[in-house]
């Protein structure tokens, strides 16, 4: 599976003093706990439940061992996302005074921050546990995921080399002293953190030791200096090493294993691997001007921000030694209970591949056997897509039915001499998307072609924002969308000019307009009428920015559903 399909499947201490009270969750300065509902759950502890029945199937011993290394991956990703979402929503909302409780429990929004924290640090050991017997049961297949401890001489030999020709000039490392300001870590990328020490700085800080006194709260973080050193975007993560079967080491362990060279001119006193988790809930409407402002720009300008909003969680692969830890809880703004330590790699990403890597043979024992949706039998491959629809009303269901169709129907429409415009709303499409290339070749046929982009989808939206550039660049009609709304509907809507007047064909979806995605997807349908259609007026409304939509047969969110419904 891609990136796309986990996206979808899814669906996020100023004081240089440690004292044990940091890890007391209780604050002395909230206010006195307001009384929830006693049949209520708290939304944020219940979806880290949700989230740890995920993580129960990477200990499912009737799935495929690389399919449950998958749903740990899975565990991670998501995890990752709810920081950056919703504990960056309440770390917001921490601020506001009064605080604002949960209407159903009750629960301030620091009380939820912290327990938030305190469920997490219960569900790590459990995934470090997952882990390490999958990565057991892997290696006794042939598939070996090594650390530095674990190598033999002849594959320590070949990864210096490797490291030192093809790693090591992508490297950009750096030292953190008082010359050399802390930098900005961003957000989800690994770093390798050491601390360095030369004579120098030894004897200087013994002697302000000796100075001042052993005073409460001064020693032990004066005069250190740190290195550090981002991982390298250019370099393949996943290091195959020589030997039997498929052995392979990370790129950041490799790295570390290379540090004393990198830093050859201090004593290497410490080592790990760090990754930082921020904020990544903004506003997309905040500070934008809708008489002076293009949206995409303020989006583009909005997304630079998210990447340098505040820290909620520190990530590192062993627990970091006194000294450096007051030193980043310091600088990183954070409390030693949003510091977690783990042995899994703090970016899983790289186990949606490694299926890739592996013989057919292996492969095939490894992973599930891979399901192909069916041709719907509504459709005859032989015929036109496009002719089809004309005649007859069809419903299709994803997973267990293609998306091919769909995207076949557009191409044809994209060639119809009949077909005079094609309107769309696109929420979340794929990075390599036929149905966005069918689109743009109508554009470039002369058809008028409209397009609705989301810029909002949560984390899709520099995807979003190059797509609307090429639809713009094609000659196609691109617009935003509401202020206030999303717009998550799925509506098609082709014209044709027949002898009998216009035909719209109007094709309704309750998933995204993504190939990749298509096997989360329930249902599409696609409908014929000689009349005007209700997705007529429903994008004449998107046009004009109106909520207003006068709709026969549909029942239209928000302003109209529940009194239609009620």
């Amino acid at each position: 599976m891609s990136d796309d399909v986990r996206n979808e499947v899814e669906q996020d201490d100023a004081d240089l003093l440690l004292n044990d009270d940091d890890y007391d969750f209780d604050d002395e300065d909230d206010e006195d706990e307001a009384v929830g509902s006693p049949f209520m759950q708290n939304r944020e502890l219940s979806w880290l439940t949700f989230n740890e029945r995920v993580l129960d199937q990477g200990a499912d011993e009737s799935v495929p061992l690389l399919e449950r290394l998958n749903f740990i991956s899975i565990f991670w990703s998501n995890l990752q996302e709810f920081f950056m979402v919703r504990v960056g929503s309440l770390t917001d909302l921490s601020f506001i005074e009064p605080p604002i409780s949960d209407s159903k429990t009750g629960m301030t929004p620091k009380e939820q921050i912290q327990a938030i924290h305190e469920r997490c640090h219960e569900l790590y050991p459990i995934q470090e546990s997952y882990y390490e017997h999958v990565r057991g049961s892997l290696a006794k297949q042939g598939v070996r995921h090594l650390r530095p401890e674990d190598l033999s001489d002849e594959q320590r030999n070949y990864l210096f080399g490797l490291v030192r020709h093809n790693i090591e000039p992508f490297l950009s490392p750096q030292i953190i002293n008082a010359r050399h300001p802390f930098p900005h870590l961003e957000n989800g990328k690994l770093y390798i953190l050491v601390r360095l020490d030369d004579e120098a700085s030894e004897a200087e800080r013994k002697k302000k030791k000796k100075e001042k006194g052993k005073k409460k709260g001064k020693g032990g973080a004066e005069g250190v200096v740190l290195g550090l050193i981002p991982l390298p975007h250019q370099c393949e993560r996943v290091i195959k090493l020589p030997g039997r079967g498929f052995q392979f080491i990370l790129l950041e362990h490799a790295i570390e294993m290379f540090v004393p060279e990198i830093f050859n001119m201090y004593k290497i006193k410490h080592t790990n691997v760090i990754c930082v988790t921020r904020n990544a809930d903004i506003d997309a409407n905040q500070g934008f001007d809708e008489q002076d402002e293009d949206y995409r720009e303020h989006m583009k300008r909005l997304l630079k921000q998210r990447a340098r909003l505040a820290p909620v969680r520190l990530e590192c692969e062993r627990p970091l030694s006194p000294v450096m830890e007051k030193l980043m809880l310091k600088k990183l703004g954070l409390k030693r209970y949003q510091v977690y330590d783990t042995i899994v790699p703090l970016d899983l990403s790289f186990t949606w591949d490694l299926g890739s890597r592996l013989s057919d043979s292996k492969r095939a024992k490894l992973t599930p056997e891979p399901f192909t949706p069916a041709w719907p039998t509504s459709f005859d491959k032989s015929r036109r897509i496009l002719d089809q629809v004309s005649e007859h009303e069809t419903l299709m269901f994803y997973p267990y039915e293609s998306m091919d169709p769909f995207v076949q129907l557009l191409r044809e429409a994209s060639t119809d001499p009949s077909v005079v415009s094609i309107k769309i709303t696109l929420y979340r499409l794929a990075r390599q998307s036929h149905l966005a290339e069918a689109l743009i070749a109508a554009a470039d046929a002369g058809k008028e072609v409209t397009a609705l982009f989301e810029l909002r989808a949560r984390f899709d939206e520099n995807n979003n924002i190059e797509w609307s550039q090429r639809f713009e660049e094609a000659g196609c009609n691109v617009l935003y969308g509401f202020r206030d709304y999303k717009v998550h509907s799925k509506i098609c809507c082709i014209t044709r000019q027949t002898e009998n007047g216009l035909q719209h064909i109007t094709q309704l979806g309750t998933g995204n307009y993504n190939e990749k995605t298509a096997r989360f997807t329930p249902t599409s349908a696609s409908s014929r009428r000689t009349r005007r259609s209700d997705a007529t007026p429903a994008s004449a409304a998107a046009t004009c920015s109106s909520r207003q939509c006068r709709t026969p047969t549909w029942c239209c969110a928000s302003p109209r559903c529940r009194s239609s419904l009620c």
